[in-house]
């Protein structure tokens, strides 16, 4: 019923338009002529009248003008009739000519035609609009006390879109009540009839100076700076306002009729990074069209790799998961994605070497990112013998089946825990890029598979995140936890970091020079806990130490004060993405680390867990000596 409406009114517009062209042609003679047209025109008037309306019908109907939304004229329509109509006159005249040689014809009609069909057109499009609008507005004045009154941040194109959306829906839940500019150079002007009432220095002025107070702050841009963000959370906060933003302009176009809500800030949105430039046809042509194997796929970090890597369209995408749950949850998701894609799920554990090598020999794929592994630093300080099997050992099955099945290229996702070490989870990590960095060397001299290594910090919301923690406590009314005062972290979100592992891996793929070393994510300044903490307290509407207590419960077994991105003999060597540089490698032997391993495997096999401590300590020597430092400070 609904899609019969439409073609109706398609019908009716389209009739509407051919009856105003037919009538544009003697109404353009009549104001050229006055009282003397039937005189003066009879011999063009009425095959001219036929001749137009029949060029009409054709060129409108195969403009298909009449399948706009009268609702929702715009400038886009009105271009659309410009173009449609000089169309049809220019058609018209010459064909006018070979009917009755234009002798008796007035030059000026043609222009006077012109700007009566632009009206006939557009006229009743635009008055039909504007009374629906103003039809809306009455209505909306009427119900004013219902709606939430909310003051803008950013003169934009999404501000624009907000208020007019706002304006027209009857069942809008905001009112616009002014707008803040951020880079202070419209202020005075106007928006869809909104002011813009001052800069961001100007706000406390502004929310005390308004005819109508806002109950909430709405940030319009998508990339603010963590550090204003942050200001403006304390501030508002501080006014007693609730702080949002608009979703992405892409999406508040994609239906024209559908109701506009404001998003939560997002714990992202404190960070202040800066949007990193990345060489996207080259993330692309990585994995377009080649066969990739993601170990952990149903992780936080590799989720958001099976997502971002089946965006770029590879031949198959094997999910390797030890989580049965994990991988039915990440199976899905990408499948109903991406329904055309080869997506074998395997369920299966790092630790087993054989199954890797038959899942490796079955799907022969050209890619590996092996982002299977423990990573909670307290978790794995309480279970030694489980962080070395995964980590140290699944890491070298992982590589050396690589190696075994003519694997083009394996990532090693590490941590910057790996840095100067001070826990089990840390240290094994750290061995987990020395067998990598050390089968790479090797690879350079015998053309075998390359390895690259990309270390980064804290991933917001990833598994063993404060974050995740830190919400679920503020949800049960507090207390929040913090290990110390001046605890700090580097953080970065979970689809930056992959975006940039894709970056590094791109590069490792076609530099040479990146053989053997580490890919370090360039993180930017850490964030102190504490003010995390508080910040994400005043996300949630709350007021920090009043609402929200924060309770300090000391450091953990294996937690630093400061995380490290940097170890002191690894010389830093810039790529050509400035987020990413490259770290010297620490070389060690292959055939001693191998040795080693087969030893360490060994123990942790027979769960000697004194034993496998030792040479963890002794294969690892910054780690031992960070344990010392803490027994003595201690």
């Amino acid at each position: 019923m609904a899609f019969g409406l439409r073609l109706d009114r398609a019908r009716i517009a389209f009739l509407h338009d051919v009856i105003m062209a037919a009538a544009s042609f003697p109404l353009s003679i009549y104001l050229r002529l006055g009282d003397s047209t039937m005189t003066e025109a009879h011999d063009y008037l009425l095959p001219g009248t036929a001749l137009f309306a029949a060029i009409a019908t054709i060129v409108f109907k195969l403009s298909r003008m009449h399948r706009g939304i009268w609702r929702y004229a715009s400038l886009d329509d009105l271009v659309a009739i410009t173009k449609t109509v000089t169309l049809a006159i220019l058609i018209f005249l010459p064909l006018l000519f070979l009917v009755t040689r234009l002798e008796l014809f007035p030059r000026s009609v043609p222009f006077i035609h012109w700007f009566v069909l632009m009206t006939l057109l557009g006229g009743p499009r635009f008055a039909y609009r504007l009374f629906k609008d103003r039809r809306t507005e009455n209505m909306l004045a009427r119900n004013d006390h219902r709606r939430v009154p909310v003051l803008l941040v950013g003169a934009n194109d999404a501000a624009e879109t907000f208020i007019r959306q706002e304006g027209r829906d009857r069942d809008a839940s905001y009112r616009v009540v002014g707008v803040i500019d951020d880079k202070g150079r419209r202020i005075g002007r106007t928006i869809h009839g909104v002011h813009v009432l001052g800069g961001l220095d100007d706000l406390e002025k502004v929310v005390e100076q308004a005819e109508v107070r806002p109950q909430r702050l709405v940030l319009t841009h998508q990339r603010l700076e963590g550090g204003t963000v942050s200001d403006l959370l304390v501030r508002a906060d501080a006014l007693g306002l609730g702080l949002a933003r608009l979703p992405r302009l892409s999406e508040l176009r994609s239906g024209v009729e559908d109701p506009i809500e404001t998003q939560p800030i997002a714990v992202e949105d404190l960070l202040g990074r800066p949007q990193a430039v990345l060489d996207r046809d080259a993330m692309r042509r990585l994995v377009a069209g080649k066969s990739v194997l993601v170990t952990g796929a149903g992780g936080t970090i590799g989720g958001e790799l099976t997502r971002q890597i089946a965006a770029s369209g590879p031949a198959r995408l094997v999910l390797f998961e030890a989580s049965e749950f994990n991988l039915y949850q990440i199976e899905h998701e990408i499948a109903d994605a991406y329904p055309d894609l080869d997506l074998p799920m395997v369920l299966g554990d790092v630790r087993d070497r054989a199954r890797l090598e038959g899942v490796l020999a079955r799907y022969a794929p050209e890619l590996v990112f092996h982002a299977a592994a423990l990573k909670h630093v307290p978790m794995v300080e309480y279970n030694p013998l489980g962080g070395v099997l995964t980590n140290v050992i699944g890491s070298r099955n992982v590589a050396d089946a690589c190696r075994k099945a003519g694997v083009r290229m394996m990532v090693q996702i590490s941590t910057d825990k790996a840095v100067n070490p001070s826990s089990v989870m840390g240290a094994t990590k750290r061995l987990a890029e020395s067998y990598a960095q050390a089968l790479d060397l090797a690879a350079r001299d015998d053309g075998g598979t390359r390895y690259v290594t990309v270390r980064f910090g804290n991933v917001l919301g990833s598994t063993g995140s404060v974050v995740p923690l830190f919400q679920k406590q503020i949800a049960a009314g507090g207390p929040i936890t913090v290990t110390d005062p001046n605890v700090t972290r580097y953080f970065m979100s979970v689809r930056e970091a992959v975006e940039l592992v894709l970056q590094a891996s791109a590069i490792g793929e076609s530099d040479a020079t990146a053989c053997g070393r580490i890919f370090e994510l360039e993180m930017g300044d850490p964030v102190r806990i504490l003010d995390l903490a508080r910040q994400m307290i005043r996300l949630a509407g709350k007021r920090p130490d009043e609402e929200i207590v924060i309770e300090f419960t000391g450091l953990r077994p294996g937690e630093k004060m400061e995380e490290e991105l940097l170890h002191a003999g690894e010389d830093l060597i810039p790529t050509s993405n400035p987020n990413l540089r490259l770290a010297h490698p620490r070389t060690v032997d292959l055939p001693l680390l191998q040795r080693a391993l087969d030893e360490l495997e060994e123990a942790c096999r027979s769960a000697r867990q004194e034993h496998v401590l030792t040479m963890v300590r002794r294969l690892v020597p910054e780690y031992g000596r960070q344990e010392e430092r803490s027994a003595l400070s201690g």
